[in-house]
């Protein structure tokens, strides 16, 4: 292959799953490459693709040369490949942002997604779980994106949230549209997303403006509320010494949308993409079904292999503040570096046999969460999720089959499922299988019918 010839902004590249084969190129011949623009390209201008798991930890170990909002003083920055105006995306949004207000503002939510908090919620979660499950059992088959993965997430992160559970549905078709392109090309708006965008602002504002008057012990409630520090100017009118200092304010108006819509997103499109992702990779490895069956020790390596396996997030950027050398390639400050998490995921240098999914693999570093002070706030909750989610079908299916292939969005942000339709075969009568609730690692049913969003 012509590396000269690959575009990763063709999202139609992308849509019969992450192009392994460009990337295993990549890693071996030009592991940080420039890709240079294209037709498809926002902005019309070049990146640096990242592609070794090592050097995306040298990239994102340093968040001052390579910054999460942009280069110092642009107009523009982000952590997608397309430029996002400073002020109203980068610099506002939590994962477009850099600390210290990255971090101040991440306090404020990271007691609720501790290991205790998690713990205390298992027990719904199991119960919302089961639930979801034996709704579908009766019917033989589902759709297990929309009728299993979305579920759990979804009615998980609007607990977390104080969202009115009858709201979830209208929050993931709005989120679907936001995030996906089947009606567009990378940089450009559809009267869909636009509809969608403006549908979640207006909710999305309602809903703090509420949760700002009368509180909770919600997230939402709880940022809303708080204050966090802000760096100001001394003028040193009192002791004659001028200087850097702090004052405590609310999150803006803007700061609070902005972090509805990234916990909605966040809190509930990469967990069902895993959990669906992670049941298609059982079906298609049915050794690894009957191990988990068989090994209740098995549980916890399998979250983290269908984790590294699916790599929900496919790729985020950052923006070099300085010129620096990357694995002996010159990046200049102000180029865009892409860091490609889903690359790094079968480096081969770091996983033996990447491409065998294995669920008793160990040690199992992926990046599936990111890395050092952008980690993904919600990951202890996802692997939860996961956990749980086999656990219950383990406990309820002989086993799954597909019924039809595994239908995806157009994007190359994310791994996105947009349908999976599925044959559920129930246990056999006899001995449950040897799946007991283990120990958190680290950290309303519904039918098909009628609901398949985004079709």
């Amino acid at each position: 292959m012509d590396l000269g010839d690959v575009d990763l902004t063709d999202l139609d590249l992308f849509t019969g799953g992450f192009p392994d084969d460009v990337f295993v190129q990549l890693r071996h011949e030009a592991p940080v490459w420039w890709h240079e623009a294209t037709a498809h390209t926002p902005d019309g201008t070049g990146f640096w693709v990242v592609s070794r798991h090592g050097d995306i930890l040298d990239v994102t170990g340093d968040a001052e040369t390579f910054s999460s909002e942009r280069a110092p003083g642009a107009a523009a920055g982000g952590t997608i490949i397309e430029d996002l105006p400073y002020g109203f995306a980068s610099g506002v949004l939590l994962n477009m942002m850099d600390d210290p207000r990255h971090h101040r503002i991440r306090r404020l939510v990271t007691p609720a997604v501790a290991p205790r908090a998690l713990a205390a919620l298992e027990p719904e979660l199991r119960a919302r779980t089961a639930a979801i499950l034996d709704g579908v059992a009766a019917h033989g088959r589902c759709d297990f994106l929309v009728d299993v993965a979305v579920e759990l997430p979804l009615q998980a992160i609007a607990m977390l949230m104080g969202v009115p559970e009858q709201d979830r549905h209208d929050l993931m078709a709005w989120t679907n549209a936001t995030l996906t392109y089947d009606d567009r090309e990378l940089g450009a708006r559809s009267a869909g997303s636009e509809d969608a965008a403006a549908a979640m602002a207006a909710y999305g504002s309602a809903l703090v403006a509420r949760k700002r008057a009368e509180g909770g012990d919600d997230i939402v409630a709880t940022v809303a509320r708080a204050t966090v520090d802000v760096d100001v100017d001394v003028d040193g009118s009192d002791d004659g010494i001028a200087g850097r200092g702090t004052r405590s304010a609310p999150l803006s108006d803007l700061e609070l949308l902005m972090f509805f819509n990234l916990l909605i997103a966040a809190g509930s499109e990469t967990t069902r993409n895993a959990i669906a992702l992670g049941m298609a990779a059982l079906i298609e490895h049915p050794d690894q079904w009957e191990l988990l069956r068989s090994d209740p020790a098995a549980l916890a390596p399998a979250v983290e292999e269908i984790l590294r396996w699916s790599s929900p997030t496919l790729y985020n950027r950052r923006t070099a503040t300085r010129d620096v050398e990357v694995a002996g390639r010159q990046v200049r400050a102000g180029d865009k570096v892409t860091l490609w998490w889903a690359s790094a995921n079968r480096d081969e240098s770091v996983f033996d046999d990447p491409f065998r999914f294995d669920v008793r693999r160990t040690p199992n570093p992926h990046l599936a969460f990111g890395y050092r002070s952008h980690f993904c706030l919600g990951a202890n909750l996802a692997r939860l999720e996961i956990r749980i989610m086999l656990e219950e079908l383990l406990a309820r299916f002989d086993r799954l089959s597909l019924d039809g292939p595994v239908e995806r969005f157009r994007t190359n942000k994310h791994a996105g499922v947009k349908h999976m339709d599925v044959v559920l075969h129930p246990r056999s009568p006899g001995p449950a299988p040897a799946t007991t609730p283990t120990t958190p690692t680290t950290g309303t049913t519904s039918t098909t019918e009628g609901r398949r969003h985004g079709r």
